[in-house]
């Protein structure tokens, strides 16, 4: 008899533990976010679109030593370099990528490029809004990487 009410009152006090964590976040304010009414806020090292960068002298930091293809698990990234020339300087190094293409329909966005890179040419951003008809528009080119821009970067966490 002693067990029976003991069990009873062990599966009450279950209960009112239970109902007691509903009843205190029942009434709490919603954390709903209305996207995309309101501004998504993002974590600060939230791994978005890629973003390559510029140095201060507005050449490209990329120098075309392709780590950042090897380091990539989903082999997307594309690149093909080519020799620097006085004349016409793209970036500060010997070599440059003449073509920087990464495929959104293969990316996995894990950052192993963004480690991998020794001059921070690339990093991730903040976009996210992939969704599209066509498979073909999710090949970004370098100068659409380019042209996102710095501000929309993420800190390397380096």
């Amino acid at each position: 008899m002693a067990s029976i009410i003991r069990e009873v009152g062990e599966t009450f006090g279950a209960l009112v533990k239970g109902f007691s964590v509903t009843f205190r976040n029942m009434f709490r304010k919603t954390v709903t976010e209305n996207y995309p009414y309101e501004p998504v806020h993002f974590q600060p090292r939230y791994r978005g679109i890629h973003v390559l960068h510029r140095d201060e002298s507005g050449l490209e930091k990329c120098v075309g030593c392709f780590l950042c293809a090897a380091a990539c698990p989903a082999n997307c990234i594309y690149i093909e370099a080519a020799e620097n020339v006085d004349a016409n300087r793209i970036s500060a190094g010997e070599r440059y990528a003449s073509v920087y293409n990464i495929d959104y329909s293969r990316c996995i966005f894990c950052g192993y490029c963004v480690e991998a890179c020794p001059t921070d040419a690339i990093t991730h951003g903040h976009g996210f809004e992939l969704a599209t008809y066509d498979i073909n528009s999710l090949v970004y080119r370098k100068e659409q990487l380019l042209e996102i821009g710095p501000e929309a970067a993420t800190p390397s966490g380096r």
